[in-house]
């Protein structure tokens, strides 16, 4: 099988320029392309990790990649499935998450002997003149067109900076780079992406007369067509402080029946001959393929050893409901007490297994926990501090989420 026909295997291609010659490029070439990403954050984020993914596969098939920082880009913001403008970072912040990104995506990359590159578009886009610009590259950009892209067509009610509205002259201008300093001509990325990928295309075409490509992947979405990776303390993180590992696997141990088979495709390097095999169980069998998706997502993220720790204390608290030191844990000191004792409100705020007061309110209303195996009735309920003394606390959201607490 082709890589190509395995990306569709795995339902992961969305769009492409020209069918036929990217999968020649992907089945028979040795090809250079390039993904980027915006540092954003100091944490690439579940998302982020398909592109890596994909990256690695490509990789691994004797593709060279480049991933394009976005140094220059990152100080503009892309539109791009956002209702509002992107908060504005500094360019200090910006160096800080990149190198953070580096450092993450160093255990799938391998940058030896100019096997893959890691590139920072701030090193032309910063040191532009801005009239030069857009001699060189808003004249082949038609606005009228550019109006029509999904990433600007959805801002217009609310509002859509000049600023932002740049965004696609700079992609563009990246591939166009990339095209001329490294041979690339394959862009791929998320398929919200797309309109800005066409851009770059286009650019190449006009000023070089040279065709290059683009790829677009499938979004990670549930059954419902909503995003996944996110939970109530937000994003699903790569950073393991951000996003424990613990918690990075029982998010995946919990989800939705509907998702298991899609995302083992979408995110494993499981084959897809052993994955057909998890597709045909049926009803509570599923949770074993649940935990193997959890078992290898922990384990490509966070290494073997804690994908095993991981495993073990999810079987032993779904076993007995008991405490082990590798669940997510929150330390309380004596000022969390007001007289004595702390409400069960509190505690589901301060662990984030509630994001507000409110919601923790209507989770006790409704049944839907318990501390220490006790379920929890009253919106007012509070626990004595002599509770703590000496041992953990175990407070159960639903039938999947637990929590450790411990008093120093």
């Amino acid at each position: 099988m082709g890589l190509y026909q395995e990306f569709i295997d795995r339902g992961l291609i969305a769009q492409c320029t020209n069918e036929e010659a990217v999968k020649d490029l992907l089945d028979n070439q040795k090809t250079v392309f390039y993904i980027g990403f915006d540092p954003t954050a100091d944490s690439l984020h579940i998302g982020h990790f398909i592109q890596m993914k994909i990256m690695a596969h490509m990789q691994m098939a004797g593709h060279t990649p480049i991933a394009l920082f976005g140094g220059g880009t990152g100080m503009i913001g892309d539109p791009s499935g956002k209702s509002d403008m992107r908060k504005m970072l500094t360019k200090e912040t910006i160096a800080h998450n990149i190198e953070c990104f580096k450092k993450q995506m160093a255990k799938f990359i391998d940058t030896s002997d100019q096997k893959a590159y890691f590139v920072n578009n701030g090193d032309w886009l910063l040191s532009l003149n801005y009239i030069d610009f857009l001699r060189e590259v808003g004249v082949h950009f038609s606005v009228n067109k550019m109006l029509t892209a999904e990433c600007y067509k959805s801002r217009m009610e609310n509002g859509l900076t000049f600023l932002e509205f740049n965004y696609m002259l700079m992609q563009g201008y990246d591939f166009y780079r990339l095209f001329k300093d490294y041979h690339c001509v394959l862009e791929m990325g998320g398929d919200d992406q797309w309109s800005n990928i066409l851009g770059g295309v286009q650019l190449v075409r006009r000023k070089e007369g040279k065709e290059v490509y683009g790829l677009t992947f499938n979004l990670l979405l549930n059954s419902e067509g909503k995003k996944m990776g996110k939970t109530e303390k937000g994003a699903v993180w790569l950073d393991p402080e951000k996003t424990p590992p613990y918690e990075f696997f029982q998010y995946w141990r919990n989800i939705d029946d509907a998702d298991v088979i899609k995302c083992m495709k979408m995110l494993t390097f499981l084959p897809l001959s052993e994955i057909e095999k998890y597709a045909a169980l049926q009803g509570s069998e599923i949770n074993q393929a649940k935990e193997v998706l959890a078992y290898e997502l922990t384990k490509l993220i966070h290494g073997e050893e804690e994908a095993e720790k991981a495993l073990a204390a999810a079987r032993t608290v779904f076993a007995a409901g008991s405490v082990t030191e590798d669940m997510p844990t929150t330390e309380l000191s004596a000022e969390d007490f007001t007289d004595g004792s702390i409400s069960v409100v509190d505690l589901l705020v301060k662990s984030r297994l509630a994001p507000s007061k409110g919601e923790a309110r209507r989770l006790i209303q409704q049944g839907g926990i318990t501390v220490n195996g006790e379920k929890i009735l009253e919106i007012d309920k509070k626990i004595e501090a002599a509770l703590f003394a000496g041992k953990d606390v175990l407070v159960k959201k639903g039938k999947k989420s637990f929590h450790r607490f411990i008093c120093l």
